[in-house]
């Protein structure tokens, strides 16, 4: 089974990369975050066509994910119960392929002691809970999508620079590490503790061709998942200009390969 999880960046301005990657990789599952689209603006017909179902919680302009999906899925929940941002799309989940896939967005939180900052540490605490409330970390869970959390220094290309900024912050990584406490494993750290590898690139001051990116997209699994997982990697091509294909998303899609 492969999931692969994208930030898109907006679906209909990246739909020749979405359609070229889908042929590239024929993913079971495809995860996309922030696809700025109204679930009737979703390209679901073209999806179809190349050979994908879409679960879609869509919002005008910002935010949004979906789920691509080779089989049909089932019991498909937008959002979460107790989101203190409901009305904003940043939470899918389902059941497909015997796994039940959660596809988050999380808040950026703009800057430490922002509103915003506060604001994403209240939403990661109510996430939390639904995990645990409403899961069994027994059962063969994927949690997935841009977390906007780098969890550790080997994850950040300047620890020294970020350090104490948001999407490096203490506050931020403890409401992670929670999540992991509960039953949870970050997939690529399981197949490859020490390598140093980054999903996201500022689009400004060259940061991809320098490599000064983070690592802010993860992939977490509980017990059942982690001892099925084979290999997570990052495809860095995506995230190059390439020709007949438009612009690229500032983040490259995770790549999880289940046996």
């Amino acid at each position: 089974m492969k999931i692969i999880s994208w930030n898109v960046n907006s679906v209909r301005a990246r739909l020749d990369r979405l359609l070229a990657l889908l042929e590239r990789h024929r993913p079971d599952v495809l995860c996309l975050q922030e696809t700025k689209a109204t679930d009737e603006l979703f390209p679901a017909d073209v999806v179809r066509a190349a050979g994908y179902h879409a679960a879609v919680h869509g919002q005008k302009t910002y935010n949004g994910v979906a789920l691509l999906t080779r089989e049909p899925v089932a019991d498909v929940i937008h959002g979460f119960p107790g989101d203190p941002i409901p009305e904003q799309a940043r939470v899918i989940s389902a059941h497909v392929g015997g796994v039940r896939v959660v596809d988050v967005y999380v808040v950026n939180g703009k800057e430490v002691g922002d509103p915003k900052y506060d604001l994403k540490l209240a939403w990661l605490d109510a996430l939390t809970a639904w995990i645990r409330d409403a899961h069994d970390p027994a059962t063969p869970l994927v949690i997935t999508g841009d977390f906007n959390i780098a969890p550790g220094d080997r994850d950040v290309h300047d620890p020294e620079r970020w350090k104490d900024r948001v999407l490096c912050s203490d506050p931020e990584r403890a409401r992670l590490t929670e999540m992991l406490d509960w039953g949870l494993t970050d997939l690529h750290r399981r197949v490859a503790p020490d390598e140093q590898v980054f999903t996201w690139w500022d689009y400004r001051g060259g940061a991809f061709p320098r490599d000064h990116g983070l690592r802010i997209d993860l992939a977490l699994g509980t017990a059942p998942v982690a001892e099925r997982v084979t290999a997570v990697t990052v495809d860095r091509e995506e995230r190059k200009k390439t020709s007949g294909e438009g612009n690229p998303s500032d983040h490259a899609p995770l790549i999880v390969e289940l046996d």
